[in-house]
Parts: structure tokens; C-alpha cells; sequence
């Protein structure tokens, strides 16, 4: 039987085979249901596989969750418009999600928590810093894959881009997001994440204000905003808790000569 699983390739039957067996002995299944718990197992095995693939290409830094979110740190977030999100219908929508707030506040958090709720829900996913995504873009040019590599990033499903703005975009960087921006417009979904103020992005286009505006006017038209007002979780302990003499170490007792 194994042979014929693996040409079949249904091996994963095997996982649970025997205890689908017993169950149905145990529970004197027809055997039209005891051969769909193995289909059944068999489909849950495979989206399993494909979510962890996903999951894996999404470049993720950490396991980042909704439900691991601190919403009690930001009491002016409107948590139901958070959770509504995380339905992914603005995926659907083919719109932005821009998230703009101080240091240490969350959005990296909640940018990739909605890319967790996304791909569990079947969608491809890409979480990556601005510099990075920069980087990728010049080493492809380098090599000669520029255009496969902006193609790839036009069509995956959710582009998260991390601290945007952080850097300032100079030539021909800004060229190239406003190329990859324009290209993902009204095709896919975009999630940003900022320090900067919404009135300040522009800022982030250095050199030339004419494609910062360009590209701006893509990503916040029929956008959802999200601002994280709040100190941020990295907060240095009370300087009094720091200044606290180290404790006495304790003394060798005297040895007699």
C-alpha cells in the first residue's frame, strides 16, 4: 500500500491511517466514512503544509499576533476597526493600510500580525524593511534580475513594508518605490509602517517631491489609516530602579591558620 500512497502521492495517509482504523472499528464506520476521515486528514495535512510554506516565504521576524497585541497600552485605538482588518477584506479591496506612530508603539506588531491573519487565510504575504526592500532591488539590478525581482513584489498578494521613512529615498531609489507602488495600485494590498506623522511622509522622498507626491496620492487613496499614540513598550526602567547600588557580596568566613 505504501508504494502505491507515495506514487499517489497521498503518503501523509499514512500519519494517521492506523488511528482512523481503530476509530473505526471502535465506532463500526461504513467504510465511505472511514475513507473520508483519511480525505479529511489528508486536506487539513496539506493546508497545513502550504500555511507553514507561506508562512516561511512571508520572512516574518517573530511569531506576531493579534492576540499577543496590547491593546490596553493604547487606549484611543479603535479595536474593532483593528479587528476588522485582520479580516483581510482591505486585501480584497486592493487598498493600503498605512500605520504611522512613535518609536516602539506596536506597528511593526500589528503590521505583521495582519500579515499572520492573511496568510492564514490563503494569501501570500511578504513582510520587509524599506532597506531591505531597497537592497533587494539594487543587488537584482546588479545581477541582471531587477525586473523579476519588481515583478515578484508588484504581485504578491500583501507587501508589508516596514519603517518607511526612516531613511530618506534618494535617486534612483524613490524612482524604484514609486515604480513598485505604482505597479501594486489598484492590483494588491500594501501595508506601511512609519515614525513619521502622515503629514510627514513626504519628507521621506528627499530629492524629489514631484514622485513623492505621485507616489503618495497611490498609496493613501482609499487607504485605512491606524495611528499608535502611546510610550512606547521599550521604556527604559525608573532611573531610580537603574541607580540601585548592586548588592553586597557576601563574605568568606575566616579560614584559622
Amino acid at each position: 500500500m505504501t508504494p502505491l500512497l507515495k506514487q499517489l502521492r497521498l503518503s501523509g495517509i499514512l500519519d494517521s491511517l492506523e488511528a482512523r482504523n481503530r476509530e473505526a472499528i471502535d465506532r463500526k464506520l461504513a467504510f465511505t466514512e472511514f475513507l473520508s476521515l483519511l480525505i479529511h486528514d489528508e486536506v487539513a495535512r496539506r493546508d497545513q503544509k502550504k500555511l507553514a510554506l507561506r508562512m516561511r516565504r512571508a520572512n516574518f521576524r517573530n511569531q506576531k499576533t493579534l492576540d499577543g497585541f496590547d491593546f490596553n497600552r493604547l487606549p484611543g485605538l479603535n479595536r474593532a476597526a483593528v479587528h476588522d482588518l485582520a479580516t483581510c477584506r482591505f486585501i480584497d479591496e486592493q487598498v493600503a493600510v498605512l500605520i504611522a506612530g512613535p518609536c516602539g508603539t506596536g506597528k511593526s506588531h500589528l503590521a505583521q500580525a495582519l500579515g499572520h491573519a492573511a496568510a492564514r487565510q490563503g494569501y501570500d504575504v511578504l513582510f520587509i524593511t524599506q532597506t531591505q526592500l531597497m537592497a533587494s532591488l539594487r543587488a537584482a539590478q546588479a545581477m541582471g534580475t531587477y525586473e523579476r525581482r519588481l515583478q515578484y513584489l508588484s504581485k504578491v498578494s500583501l507587501l508589508i513594508i516596514d519603517d518607511f521613512g526612516l531613511k530618506p529615498l534618494r535617486p534612483p531609489e524613490d524612482e524604484d518605490f514609486h515604480d513598485l507602488i505604482a505597479e501594486r495600485y489598484e492590483r494588491t494590498a500594501t501595508i506601511l509602517t512609519s515614525n513619521l506623522h502622515f503629514d510627514e511622509w513626504g519628507a521621506a522622498f528627499a530629492s524629489n517631491k514631484m514622485i513623492g507626491a505621485a507616489t503618495l496620492d497611490r498609496l493613501r487613496h482609499g487607504a485605512y489609516k491606524i495611528v499608535l499614540d502611546g510610550e512606547s513598550y521599550r521604556s527604559l526602567p525608573p532611573a531610580a530602579e537603574k541607580s540601585k547600588p548592586p548588592a553586597a557580596k557576601p563574605q568568606r568566613a575566616a579560614r584559622n591558620e
